[in-house]
């Protein structure tokens, strides 16, 4: 079957990717003989569908794997999803609430039953569309973060942790959603900046009520919960005042003044509220001086019963009300605009509640220390290096995390309380009775683990831990990590200090942390912005390998990628000229009955021995790259050899060679080039696009098979995904008969013909001179070596330039009405009587110089004007800038050309 015009990607992807799952090729198994490449999946949450971010992290995921598959590793790609506790949970009460039920009437039990309901129609959604990517993962090892196996080794750890003293249970000022009911972690609180106010109120003191001490509050609500007001102790304006005791306004209750090192006397009045219950430096103020909390808001964020007369009201319209009767009893002293930064829920946004309340904790700073010196002795890589002192930071500044939540879907927390004498038990199987009083009467603890926390096991638990399998001993460490940064404390610093407490070692060796989509203006991709672009979407546009090759194009080591839907028509082009190339080359590859001649050096003439030089040098160029996970450098390192060497150059060499059915060895000659080189490529490309690249390779091989020309046995093979990585030629051509090696000086001496042939063809655009007319061409060496090597190849200069008169000699004299080039001190000289008017061309370019000028002239208008520097987006300046270059530039060149026609009047 012939390679079709067109390349239709939906005629492609779905029967490629089919023939690579019913092949068994994503499959691996433990094997000592192989060296394994592992990739454990970041596991998308069961309620995600494919987005950008997915798409980008993906697609790294499985060049890396696909590429270290090809260079003969046993690879193991693990998928899997996250439970998402609180993310799934909002999802599932939504949906009740439609069909007018809520989690509370129908108990938690029949509750979390709705949930694995719709987990198990919807939750794998978001893997089966990283199919529609071209994920190579090994699906038969699926893991889901709550599956038997999982849930296991999270009881596990949360025993061998507790036993290890590394979990505690307290009463703590933690991060409160009252849209959720749960406690977030710090990780999980993401903070922005709100314009609010700064309230200043009067205390006055209890046996002098005309005397008052001036507090300053952003949240003037949780002066209900007030327990003390506190100064520094060496503050000269509150020294005498320590130990009095004031009237709280509006509850009336008497508070003392307290002294406190931690209060900085520079903020508002330099005395400060202490409400314990409601803020965690206050919490901590209050420890230290034995002062009792006071919690006055409730876990949804209204006020407690025993708060005055704003019983059952939000905290905001509880805070409105509140300032007016401190206003209308002259409290308020005054109040100030504030700008401040106030934390919210990761999940759904609500502004969080510092809040008091029994949770379970782990201590960090020993699993931090191990990780630190983990990262000193070099265990772990991070690329971009720069991420490395991120992660450090975080670990020495690191608190104990906070792992309990109190929500239904989840890990159920493995603890025991007995009623008869409140003693909790920590087990792996449940409990019959207390192991202390030995009552039978034990209740299960309510709260659920973090979702983090079974994150974190992920290396090591989705590989059989706590048993110890073949496949943890095999695969365990894994190899890379692709993460986006957002994630490097909630999860890889996470996953590091529980694979070093647990498995005594790092779950990774490298880090690859990836930049984030933006859109085209650097703004984050939101549903509240409408700028998101839908993957799915443009995969059905493009086709996936447009979609990877594009993303990978824009992707700068770890930098941010500004994203349009236009971009992708970039990775589009380059597949439709790959594809182009392709079927030229299919057409191409007849068999002519010369198949069995054996070949020498001296057959393969100078642009063969240069295309499989560059071949060497992007071979070396890519693997390096992908070494050093610079995915770009590689991509833009093929698509330059691909389109503007091999395609726009080679092939275009070999035309003649091939059409020439006099010479048959010559075109057979040419014909191995060509399968060796688009083989190569096809194995090159093959992790980025491999879809088209693999429906290629089969016609090739098909194609090579007919013509008898195969060169390696790799062209055998029943997928492309399974050929070895191309490697530089240590033998010579394939490795057979032939001993091509690569030439740096062929390299450099077709730099410069193509050099010399770009120069003529600008002379031929800059004349406005059609493509098919032949020129006449002098060109002027000052050295009869140049000369001598300059004649050897006339005939590519006369088929490339498209000449008909070519004369190369040492000084030659500039012909008169003639445009000049110079290349290297080469002077190019292209005689224009005959070819042009003169003084029509003169015309033309003074037209075209008027009108660059005048765009000038308005381009620097704007530059000049100082408002616009002032208030334009710096992208909108900066491209007003490049104008003005470009446009200075092009206003050089057409004077040069003016001043060639002038001197040849």
């Amino acid at each position: 079957m012939e390679i079709p015009t067109k390349y239709n990607p939906k005629e492609v992807e779905d029967k490629w990717y089919q023939f690579w799952e019913k092949g068994n090729f994503f499959h691996s198994e433990p094997n000592p003989s192989e060296r394994p490449y592992t990739i454990v999946i970041p596991p998308p949450n069961i309620t995600g569908v494919l987005h950008m971010g997915h798409a980008l992290n993906n697609i790294l995921q499985d060049i890396l794997i696909r590429w270290r598959r090809m260079q003969g590793f046993n690879t193991l790609w693990m998928p899997g999803t996250d439970h998402a506790g609180i993310a799934t949970q909002n999802v599932v009460e939504k949906e009740l609430v439609k069909k007018e039920l809520s989690r509370e009437k129908l108990g938690r039990e029949k509750f979390v039953e709705e949930v694995w309901k719709w987990k198990n129609e919807y939750g794998s959604e978001i893997l089966r569309q990283l199919r529609k990517l071209g994920c190579s993962c090994d699906w038969e090892r699926e893991r889901f973060t709550m599956d038997e196996g999982l849930s296991k080794a999270v009881k596990e750890a949360f025993v061998e942790l507790y036993e290890k003293g590394l979990i505690y249970k307290g009463k703590y000022i933690t991060n409160w959603c009252p849209r959720c009911l749960t406690a977030l972690s710090d990780d999980e609180v993401e903070h922005e900046d709100h314009e609010g106010h700064l309230w200043y109120i009067r205390y006055p003191f209890r046996d002098e009520p005309h005397l008052f001490v001036n507090i300053a509050t952003t949240r003037p609500e949780t002066m209900l919960g007030d327990v003390a007001v506190a100064v520094h102790p060496d503050d000269e304006r509150y020294k005498e005042m320590i130990g009095e005791a004031l009237k709280l306004p509006v509850v009336g209750r008497e508070i003392p003044i307290i002294a406190d090192e931690s209060i900085n006397p520079q903020f508002g009045t330099g005395a400060v509220k202490v409400t314990p219950a409601h803020d965690p430096n206050d919490f901590e103020i209050g420890k230290r001086h034995n002062l009792e909390p006071i919690t006055i808001i409730n876990e949804d964020g209204t006020i407690r019963g025993d708060a005055a007369n704003y019983t059952g009201m939000d905290r905001y319209e509880c805070r409105e009300a509140l300032v007016e009767e401190l206003k209308e009893k002259k409290y308020i002293m005054k109040v100030q605009p504030y700008s401040h930064s106030v934390g919210h829920c990761y999940r759904c946004r609500t502004v969080i509640e510092p809040y008091l309340s029994d949770q379970w904790f782990i201590r960090m700073k020993p699993l931090a220390d191990a990780a630190i010196e983990a990262q000193n002795k070099g265990n772990i890589h991070f690329y971009p290096e720069r991420w490395t002192k991120v992660y450090l930071s975080w670990l020495e500044n690191v608190k104990d995390w906070c792992i309990s939540r109190q929500i239904w879907w989840g890990h159920r927390i493995p603890a025991w309380q007995c009623k008869s004498c409140n003693e909790i038990s920590i087990t792996r199987e449940t409990p019959t009775k207390c192991p202390k009083c030995g009552n039978g009467m034990l209740v299960e603890e309510e709260d659920v683990l973090d979702t983090w926390f079974s994150s974190a096991l992920w290396p090591f638990s989705t590989m059989g831990w706590p048993e110890e399998t073949k496949e943890l001993k095999y695969y365990y460490p894994t190899s890379t990590l692709v993460t986006d940064r957002g994630i490097i404390y909630f999860w890889v610093a996470r996953m590091v200090m529980m694979g070093l407490e647990i498995r005594k070692e790092t779950p990774f060796h490298n880090v690859y942390v990836h930049g984030t989509i933006l859109d085209e203006f650097g703004r984050k991709m939101s549903k509240s912005l409408g700028n998101g672009i839908d993957p799915l979407l443009m995969i059905d546009q493009y086709g996936a390998d447009a979609v990877r090759t594009s993303m990978i194009m824009l992707t700068a080591e770890g930098q941010d990628i500004k994203l349009h839907e236009s971009k992708f028509e970039m990775g589009r082009n380059f597949i439709n000229k790959v594809w182009n190339a392709a079927r030229f080359a299919m057409l191409n590859l007849k068999p002519d009955g010369v198949s069995d001649i054996k070949t020498k050096e001296d057959d393969y003439v100078f642009e063969d021995v240069w295309i499989i030089s560059r071949l060497d040098s992007i071979i070396e160029t890519c693997t390096v790259s992908l070494e050093k996970y610079r995915f770009n450098e590689a991509i833009k390192a093929l698509y330059e050899f691909i389109w503007h060497e091999f395609c726009d150059w080679y092939l275009e060499i070999i035309k003649p060679r091939l059409y020439d059915s006099n010479n048959k060895k010559s075109k057979m000659v040419a014909q191995k080039v060509l399968i060796y080189v688009f083989d190569n490529i096809l194995r090159l490309l093959h992790p980025f696009a491999p879809f088209f690249t693999e429906e290629i390779w089969q016609h090739l091989k098909r194609s090579a098979n007919e013509s008898k020309l195969i060169l390696t046995d790799t062209m055998n093979n029943e997928s492309l995904m399974i050929c070895p990585w191309p490697k530089t030629r240590p033998n010579g051509l394939a490795g057979r008969e032939d001993t091509i090696k690569t030439n740096k000086d062929v390299i450099e001496t077709m730099s410069l013909l193509q050099n010399m042939v770009r120069a003529i063809r600008n002379i031929r655009r800059n004349m406005s001179i059609p493509k098919k007319q032949p020129l006449k061409a002098l060109i002027s060496v000052h050295d009869k070596r140049i000369k001598s090597e300059l004649d050897k190849h006339h005939n590519f200069l006369n088929q490339m330039a498209n000449l008909d008169s070519l004369e190369i000699g040492v000084d030659l004299k500039k012909p008169e009405s003639s445009a000049s080039e110079v290349v290297n001190d080469i002077q190019i000289f292209v005689p224009l009587e005959g070819l042009i008017d003169i003084e029509i061309e003169k015309k033309r370019q003074l037209e075209r110089i008027n009108k660059l000028e005048s765009h000038l002239e308005s381009v620097r208008k704007k530059l000049f004007n100082k408002e616009f520097i002032r208030n334009a987006p710096n992208h909108i300046v900066n491209a007003e800038k490049d104008k003005e270059a470009e446009l200075l530039g092009q206003i050089i060149k057409t004077r040069s050309i003016l001043h060639d026609l002038d001197k040849d009047i």
